[in-house]
């Protein structure tokens, strides 16, 4: 349970920081390399846009293989055989049938006395 908790957090920090590099590019040569245009800066324009387009692919096959990872570290339940659907289909109440309803009275607590032996007819 705790690794695919971790995997899942790196997903979705992945994906944050892909919206994040997303959102500042430009699609026209702008955005953040617009930025850095002085002289003397060791990131060039062009080198600023390489390096984010190669953090946007690089993201993406991050977030696919921590996807996959994520797939299959799924904490599955090994305690009941059935699954919850299959225990829901069997305790399923048919909603046609006739509902069985308490009708009959029970019978009072009897308050009978105790009952004495017949005579014995003497025989002939």
């Amino acid at each position: 349970m705790g690794i695919y908790i971790f995997v899942s957090v790196l997903v979705i920090t992945a994906c944050f920081l892909q919206i994040l590099i997303v959102l500042v590019q430009n699609s026209k040569g702008g955005g953040l390399a617009a930025n850095f245009t002085s002289a003397g800066q060791s990131m060039g324009i062009r080198k600023t846009a390489d390096f984010l387009e190669k953090s946007t692919w690089t993201l993406a096959a991050a977030i696919l293989i921590l996807c996959v990872v994520a797939t299959a570290t799924i904490p599955r339940g090994t305690t009941s055989g059935r699954s919850r659907i299959q225990n829901q289909i069997q305790n399923a109440v048919d909603p046609n049938a006739i509902p069985t309803l308490p009708t009959a009275v029970p019978a009072p607590a009897s308050t009978t006395p105790a009952t004495t032996p017949a005579p014995v007819k003497p025989a002939k």
